[in-house]
């Protein structure tokens, strides 16, 4: 079943179409490198878009209607977004579905050390990553530190050009003769992805003093000359943003590649950035909902953390943040009932928008060409996903694979069917099969990326584009 690739279809309308798209995209990404700030960026832009915030609309007392536009967030890193449809909710909603969190390296509670006159900072990486890919590239420094009078501080370091970065060291090649003789995953252990920060002693004002302060100083001095470097990285931090050695304990602070989203490749036909699992879903299924009026039944755009790491806790989706948001937007709408809202969750259907593995001919021999995803011939469908016996993964139904082939025929969407590499080489899993206990038909769709899980991951233009596309016929068709 060979698929055209679909660069070769486009007009010179949709060529601009496409461009303007990716550039959005691009914009995107580099500003919501975390989960916080994609949440941000996120309903900054739905505001724009006539969105309002559903406790905004609760506390006024008025009752949701037809067209009404609103979002909720979770924890500043979950957001839902809603256009309320013709049809009672009782119906079923049409779901997009896509997670913002992305591999990365996080600070530990108690980081800051000095080791031989270099100060690091302590880490623990997040999500699966190859350890060796995070060493000598620059790093920025993101998130949050909030202190114990409840004020928040927000950090990022190394994203103007005119930040320092910081880095994690890496053997020089001329003694790594034993380190060569590794296996890739001990190359590099997670122990030793500790970021290198500082390497200046501090430095007290001197003043005139008596014979006996000098003496006393020249102890303090001996005493801390140990912990120097350390002690200015600490001045430097107080300096600029009030914070304490103590006040890493309530911070999350995360380590992301200092780079910007760019064109790749001399065509210009790529984009080359951070994160694009998820955040390609993410922001297509977002400039899907923004360009759909009010439809038959109530569209939702959903974006979720932790799915890296199982989609576990109170801002991942198996959370009951979902849940809830949608009996407090019945009740809003004067329809909520436990089993309306029972109702509501089975009869929907939803888009489980993650990424897929493209086809790498460098690689080939982890893929199996039939069942592969390609660049150029749009939006990626697994109907399932998991490994070793599809384990962890949501099947999807075969009517339902039939409702989207003919949704996207109809719409001329370019798709690809694909499963993630050979059978037992490898797998992964998504937030369809969570979504799928409510009873609601669920199947995987995304786009296909080369480098999934590297610092800099690269996409097809023409994929996004076909994303968005076929996101926008889901929300109108399904």
């Amino acid at each position: 079943m060979k698929k055209d690739n679909a660069w070769n279809s486009y007009s010179e309308e949709q060529l601009t179409e496409l461009e303007a798209l990716a550039g959005r995209y691009r914009a995107f990404l580099n500003v919501g490198k975390t989960e916080r700030e994609c949440v941000t960026e996120t309903v900054r832009i739905a505001r724009e878009n006539g969105y309002r915030s559903l406790e905004e609309v609760r506390a006024s007392g008025e009752t949701l209607k037809t067209g009404d536009k609103v979002y909720a967030v979770n924890m500043e890193k979950m957001v839902a977004l809603f256009v309320i449809g013709e049809q009672p909710m009782e119906a079923g909603m049409r779901i997009l579905g896509a997670h913002i969190d992305s591999p990365r390296l996080d600070v530990k509670q108690d980081p800051l050390y000095e080791d031989t006159e270099m100060a690091y900072l302590d880490t623990h990486y997040y999500g699966g990553i190859k350890k060796y890919q995070w060493v000598t590239i620059p790093l920025a420094i993101h998130g949050v530190v909030v202190k114990k009078d409840g004020t928040k501080v927000q950090v990022c370091v190394g994203e103007k050009d005119e930040d320092p970065v910081v880095f994690v060291s890496d053997l020089l090649v001329h003694l790594a003769g034993e380190q060569m003789e590794k296996k890739a995953r001990l190359v590099i252990e997670g122990e030793q992805l500790d970021l290198l920060v500082g390497s200046r002693p501090y430095k007290e004002e001197k003043t005139a003093q008596s014979e006996t302060e000098k003496d006393k100083e020249a102890n303090a001095e001996q005493a801390a000359a140990k912990d120097a470097v350390k002690k200015n990285i600490l001045a430097i931090l107080k300096e600029s943003y009030d914070i304490e050695e103590e006040d890493f304990l309530s911070a999350e602070l995360e380590i992301v590649p200092a780079a910007k989203a760019r064109d790749c490749g001399l065509d210009r036909s790529m984009v080359m950035a951070y994160g694009q699992d998820d955040r390609v879903c993410a922001y297509t299924s977002l400039e899907a909902i923004l360009s759909v009026p009010a439809q038959e039944r109530t569209c939702c755009c959903l974006l979720v953390d932790k799915e890296e790491i199982g989609s576990v806790g109170a801002t991942g989706m198996q959370s009951r943040f979902f849940e809830n948001t949608v009996a407090e937007l019945m009740d809003a709408a004067g329809q909520y009932s436990e089993l309306a809202l029972r109702r509501a969750l089975s009869r929907s259907r939803m888009l489980s928008s993650d990424v897929s593995a493209a086809y790498d001919p460098l690689y080939a021999g982890c893929f199996e060409k039939k069942n592969s995803a390609y660049f150029g011939k749009g939006l990626v469908f697994n109907k399932f996903t998991g490994s070793r016996g599809k384990s962890g993964s949501n099947d999807a139904n075969a009517e339902y694979v039939a409702a989207i082939r003919a949704m996207l025929e109809k719409h001329q969407v370019a798709f690809q069917t694909a499963e993630l590499g050979k059978v037992d080489i490898g797998g992964g899993g998504t937030i369809a099969y969570i979504t799928a206990l409510y009873g609601m038909e669920v199947i995987d769709s995304g786009v296909a990326v080369l480098n999934m899980h590297a610092p800099m991951e690269v996409t097809s233009k023409a994929d996004i584009y076909e994303a968005f596309k076929g996101y926008r016929a889901f929300l109108q068709e399904a």
